[in-house]
């Protein structure tokens, strides 16, 4: 993202973890550059890895190349022109509460 472009957006970074970015070197850039807002993930957070996998793939497949504007540029990418059938998080963990209640319910 050009600084020139977007002078005043916050660019957010995630990282894997903050034990190297605490070093003095990194501590006093993030203090000269505070558009940058950095997220450190949570020692031992293997099912980040799966997070970080979806996002490769979503990158490569889906988004190439590309910058979006808004929330509707970013959706028409996706070759979708809203949210229309997509589940929300209850949704999603009502089902999962489901799945789990079946699976130790089996008698197995």
């Amino acid at each position: 993202m050009a600084p020139s472009r977007w002078p005043l957006a916050t660019v957010h970074l995630v990282l894997d973890n903050d034990a190297t970015h605490k070093a003095p070197p990194i501590q006093r850039g993030l203090v000269k550059h505070p558009r940058f807002a950095l997220y450190c993930t949570p020692a031992r957070a293997s099912w980040l890895n799966l997070v970080e996998r979806w996002f490769a793939e979503l990158t490569t497949k889906k988004l190439p190349r590309s910058a979006r504007r808004s929330v509707a540029d970013l959706e028409a990418a996706f070759g979708r022109g809203s949210r229309r059938g997509m589940k929300t998080a209850d949704q999603i963990l009502a089902a999962l509460a489901t799945y789990c209640k079946r699976i130790t319910d089996s008698g197995q």
